[in-house]
């Protein structure tokens, strides 16, 4: 050894040592090898270092030691040098032959110490890091193929990013994770099945092939909108919906539009779009409406705020007035002289602004005054002071699409904007005429919280199953995002709510198939988020707050340079599988400190079925050759056999064919058909 540093250690070969492999460490092993681990000693422990380069040298020195040639020039030879990352310290248990690895060092050797191979027992410590052995994901082709295990808590506590280009692995791994994790817990399980929480969100259709309904080894739900034989139907209840979901599918402006799409979802989840039982109790309706009204444009400011906003409010009361007029006399008692005097008190606050050139701001107090009249008023027919208060509006209760209208449009025509809510009538009429929808929005009768819930997430025990694959792959391009943030925000509220009723969290694991698309970096500033922000604002949250409430994150991109920066940096533990873009390749390389980088140039030339371990669940980085998955549980996503449809017929002589009927197609398009062939799902 002829250099030392915190973050280098530079050593000189004998030369003497292997030239491509070694033989005295209980078998052969290539050495030197890019990659490989060597072990320095210090003190009572060893020195652990990753070799990341080898070098070749002249050095003007004998051939041979303590030989030369007398009377004859020494020309100069190759020297081999190697370059080691220092990665931490490997120490002898009480056990003879056991040893554990931790990551750092508390010294540093000392110039001429020694460099030694590994042996097998060491490099299976070094590799199999880690106190909670528990699940098997692959060996390690760098260190004498020692098997890599993992502990699920890390692997899922603390979100896991799966990153890499198409066709290298990305979906089998995860497969792969979630059924060899299940395996293992199986095994320790001594009665029934492993409690355990997969969901996966499936774009593309893929995992119902890794995860069938009828899989004798792991009990799946699979949610399809066209579903099979075992399989349940896709349902996604539009009163899932939250007011920021709506308003980013129907595109709500901020000023007009959004108030009075509020104001309806508020009505609807309270029930009041139904025809009241009598008079009494629509003029309760009308007036609790009325207090909550005049407390918002209070607490806005537009009695007293820039023209024409207080026009408005007036132009408000002069509707109220009208209403009221009309009904008066259908009471008697202390509800007339009630609504009699909140006519008058009405009136009072017109008369002057109706006069020309008047001004039409008002005073606090005459606000004030008005609020106080209509609140005695909507107490004379039963009200209370709480029910004005506004309801929760996105609490997830039931109501029918069309009752949504129709409280938009009262709602609309209650705050002077009818006009200005066309469009949003128009989206919502849309949406519900929908043919592809209507299978996956569902009566509002026909689906309940707790039983989507159980469906969903799963029973207790996970009885009915530990995996749930949702196959948002027929979801109509235009409401996938949408489809997709309300289901990953119902999972993770619910597991929230779980944790505050009962203490202690239910571990639960999400997965999002090409995360790039559904949880891509979006503009802040954005004052109507579109569809896509939304959907990538409920994964932002998942990222921070998830893993409080026992709620991991499994994320699988091809882009990780596209991917919301809030929730990469929440991901703890990344397989990186290879990546050839230079800006994708730049975004990994910040992920780990300096000296641990030379691994990482090995992403553009990793072969299928490799991939880099590191973060929280790995103590070092360490190159790992996933397991094997049989065919049957591999999630759909083969290349196209080009050649064997040029051909027509595959290695294996079998008859390849692809009939055309553009026809059907075209009939099945302009219907607005959803349906695909078994193939093509």
């Amino acid at each position: 050894m002829e250099f030392v540093a915190p973050d280098e250690i530079r050593v000189s070969l004998d030369i003497e040592a292997p030239e491509s492999h070694a033989l005295n460490t209980g078998g052969p092993r290539p050495f030197p090898r890019v990659n490989g681990y060597l072990l320095i000693p210090v003190d009572e422990a060893f020195l652990v270092g990753q070799v990341e380069w080898v070098i070749v040298e002249p050095a003007p020195f004998p051939k041979r030691r303590g030989l030369q040639d007398f009377g004859l020039v020494d020309l100069p030879y190759p020297l081999r040098r190697l370059r080691l990352n220092p990665m931490g310290t490997l120490r002898a248990k009480s056990a003879a032959g056991e040893f554990s690895f931790r990551r750092g060092t508390d010294a540093l050797p000392s110039i001429g110490a020694p460099v030694l191979l590994p042996t097998d027992s060491q490099l299976g410590s070094i590799v199999e890091c880690g106190e909670k052995k528990r699940v098997c994901i692959g060996t390690s082709p760098v260190a004498n193929d020692a098997k890599v295990y993992v502990d699920p808590d890390r692997l899922f506590g603390r979100h896991l990013a799966v990153l890499g280009n198409t066709g290298s692995g990305k979906s089998c791994t995860v497969a792969g994770l979630i059924r060899w994790s299940l395996e293992a817990a199986k095994q320790t399980c001594s009665d029934g099945p492993p409690n355990a929480r997969f969901i996966i969100l499936d774009p593309n259709g893929e995992y119902s092939h890794a995860f069938p309904a009828d899989d004798p080894t792991v009990k799946t739900r699979v949610f399809k909108v066209k579903p099979g034989n075992g399989e349940k139907p896709l349902k996604v209840p539009l009163w899932f919906w939250n007011s920021a979901e709506w308003c980013s599918f129907t595109q709500a402006s901020a000023k007009t539009q959004r108030p009075a799409l509020i104001h309806a979802l508020r009505w609807v989840r309270e029930g009041l779009t139904e025809p009241a039982p009598d008079t009494c109790h629509e003029m309760w309706r009308f007036l609790r409406t009325l207090v909550t009204i005049i407390r918002a444009e209070k607490n806005a400011g537009t009695p007293w705020g820039q023209f024409p906003r207080p026009k408005s409010f007036f132009e408000k009361l002069e509707k109220w007035k009208t209403a009221l007029e009309s009904e008066i006399d259908s009471f008697d008692g202390d509800q007339k002289t009630r609504l009699q005097k909140l006519v008058e008190k009405i009136e009072s606050l017109c008369a002057p602004r109706r006069k020309q050139h008047a001004h039409y701001d008002f005073i606090h107090s005459e606000v004030e005054e008005l609020l106080a009249e209509t609140s005695t008023a909507h107490s004379a027919f039963g009200g209370s002071e709480s029910e004005t208060f506004p309801a929760d509006v996105d609490a997830p209760r039931p109501f029918e699409g069309a009752s949504l209208v129709r409280a938009l449009e009262a709602s609309a025509e209650m705050l002077g904007v009818l006009e200005h809510v066309d469009t949003l009538l128009v989206r919502i009429r849309a949406l519900l005429a929908d043919a592809r929808m209507k299978p996956i929005m569902d009566r509002a009768t026909d689906t309940t919280l707790e039983g989507w819930l159980t469906d969903c997430i799963g029973m207790e025990g996970a009885e009915n199953g530990c995996v749930s694959v949702l196959d948002l792959s027929l979801v109509p391009s235009d409401v996938v995002h949408i489809i997709t943030a309300v289901i990953a925000r119902m999972v993770f509220e619910a597991l929230q709510r779980y944790a505050k009723l009962n203490g202690k969290p239910l571990p639960t694991v999400l997965v999002m198939e090409e995360a790039h698309t559904f949880i891509k970096r979006y503009k802040e500033d954005l004052d109507s988020p579109d569809a896509a922000a939304v959907c990538c604002q409920v994964f932002d949250r998942i990222a921070r707050e998830g893993r409080k409430f026992g709620l991991g994150l499994v994320l699988s991109s091809q882009r990780p340079s596209e991917l919301s920066p809030t929730v990469l940096s929440q991901c703890n533990t990344f397989l990186l599988h290879r990546i050839s873009n230079d800006r994708d390749q730049e975004l990994v390389h910040r992920l780990v400190p300096d000296n641990l980088r030379g691994l990482l140039r090995d992403l553009p030339s990793l072969p299928s079925q490799h991939a880099i371990l590191l973060g929280w669940a790995s103590e070092l980085p360490v190159l790992v050759k996933m397991h094997d998955l049989p065919e049957s549980q591999r999630p759909r996503s083969d290349d196209p056999d080009f050649w064997d449809v040029w051909t027509g017929k595959n290695e294996k002589g079998e008859i390849v064919k692809r009939e055309i009927d553009w026809k059907t197609v075209a009939e099945a398009w302009q219907q607005g058909s959803t349906e695909r062939s078994e193939e093509e799902s």
